[in-house]
């Protein structure tokens, strides 16, 4: 029986007063009754228009329809046609911008939970012992990914199904790029990322880990090993304010601190790789990532944590489900605030950060009214830790060891929009790495439209 509530099933999660003192994962998921009861609101629309915001372009109305029926197994049959990391997907992706933003039960009211079936669908599926999984037939080819975020992560697997022998080159320690150290515990547990990497090598990925190309070995020499290289190496270059005081002991760039957090550790009273533990933090920043950071902070042991925008609320980039999130476990949002000195000294490190106010005026290109300066009007936010999470660019190295790879003004590679193609003939490149900083599902995307790529290039050269 079809459901026509105007709003969605609401997500279970954990207290906001528990959670912001533990690293658990915040939402907790569905149980199968609210996913049948959320499946249910599905109009199962003659053009499901939610399909056209899905980057990977996955068959939303029948993986919805099979999981309101309780075949939880064909739905996720059904997702990994075209996607290879949906326990992820379910948790991370902004599906408010994205899929769900045309869901047509949106227009009136709530649209259909899109993402947190998905998330149910695949945890489902994780959670069943001894999978089977089908490891295709070799085509005698192979490719090179350099990187192991979500964009290279999709390549990957989309490239093993189709019989490749794909070999993943890693800098860090541990597989999964963004996914393993920028994103929270709390977000996205990383049992959940190693399970979807875990499924990769059952379909023959290869991965390497604590190879940094462009060191270890370069662009070059993969090209020569390999039919065909896909870059995903993603943006891990930290952008900072360039004002005085980002020298002082307690600034962190968000990278660091994140990294530090979530692939070290380092919130456990054992951690070999110490931080700072605050008790007042402040973090420069707006979207997803300053949330993380500030989220990270409380979980530290701050007793107050701060965000600082430049622009107004209205205005913040990040996830409305993740401001909800920061909001509810008391985080400030201190908008309309432009740092310019972060304060303290060599010795004692920071004690605050000295803001303009700002208001706003005329929108600037992309539509976003700008912030402008009140003049002779200042605020000095107390913190004895300050996160700048304003930003990444791609890390030069490749750049630097690659030659006749063509590159933007922003050190991106520059890369064909449909096809990842580069200026080397045999060298594909996207996600991050070709875009800047963006989500984990347009990173996919982009590796799904370089898998195709490849394979239609290696098929030509037959």
């Amino acid at each position: 029986m079809a459901n026509m509530s105007m709003v969605k099933n609401p997500m279970p999660s954990q207290d906001p007063l528990v959670r912001g003192r533990n690293f658990d994962e915040v939402a907790l998921g569905y149980t199968e009754e609210q996913v049948k009861s959320e499946a249910a609101r599905c109009l199962n629309c003659k053009i499901p228009h939610c399909r056209k915001g899905c980057p990977v372009n996955l068959n939303i109305p029948a993986f919805i329809k099979a999981a309101g029926e309780g075949n939880y197994e064909e739905a996720y049959r059904i997702i990994s046609l075209d996607s290879s990391l949906p326990a992820v997907c379910g948790r991370v992706c902004p599906q408010e911008n994205q899929c769900e933003k045309f869901c047509n039960r949106g227009i009136k009211g709530e649209s259909v939970a899109i993402g947190r079936i998905e998330r149910f669908v695949a945890d489902y599926h994780n959670a069943q012992p001894n999978i089977e999984v089908v490891k295709p037939e070799p085509n005698g080819h192979k490719v090179a990914v350099v990187g192991s975020g979500p964009a290279s992560l999709t390549c990957a697997g989309d490239l093993a199904k189709r019989g490749y022998a794909v070999t993943i080159f890693e800098a860090l320690h541990t597989p999964g790029g963004v996914l393993v150290y920028g994103i929270p515990e709390f977000r996205l547990p990383k049992a959940i990322v190693a399970k979807e990497i875990e499924g990769l090598k059952a379909l023959g990925v290869e991965i390497k880990t604590d190879w940094v190309v462009g060191k270890v070995i370069d662009i070059a020499e993969l090209r020569e090993e390999y039919d065909a290289v896909f870059i995903g190496s993603g943006a891990g270059l930290p952008q900072f304010l360039k004002i005085p005081g980002e020298n002082l002991k307690g600034v962190y760039s968000a990278n660091e601190f994140l990294t530090r957090i979530n692939l070290m550790k380092a919130y456990k009273e054992d951690a070999m790789t110490p931080i700072t533990h605050p008790k007042k933090a402040a973090i420069v920043g707006g979207g997803n990532v300053a949330m993380d950071a500030a989220r990270c902070a409380l979980r530290l042991g701050a007793e107050e944590v701060s965000i600082v925008y430049r622009r107004g609320f209205d205005e913040l980039p990040a996830r409305k489900e993740e401001i909800h999130h920061a909001q509810e476990e008391g985080i400030q949002f201190r908008t309309l605030r432009g740092p310019v000195e972060i304060q303290g000294d060599m010795k004692t490190g920071v004690t605050g950060i000295k803001c303009q106010v700002m208001e706003l005026g005329e929108p600037d290109e992309k539509g976003r009214r700008r912030p402008v300066p009140v003049e002779g009007e200042f605020e000095v936010v107390e913190a004895d830790v300050v996160v700048i999470a304003i930003g990444t660019s791609p890390n030069p190295l490749i750049r630097q060891t690659t030659q006749n790879l063509e590159f933007n003004k922003k050190g991106g590679i520059v890369a064909d929009d449909e096809k990842g193609q580069t200026s080397l003939e045999n060298v594909f490149a996207g996600g991050d790495v070709v875009t800047g900083a963006a989500t984990v599902i347009l990173a996919m995307g982009a590796g799904k439209k370089s898998a195709a790529a490849i394979d239609e290039y290696i098929k030509s050269k037959k």
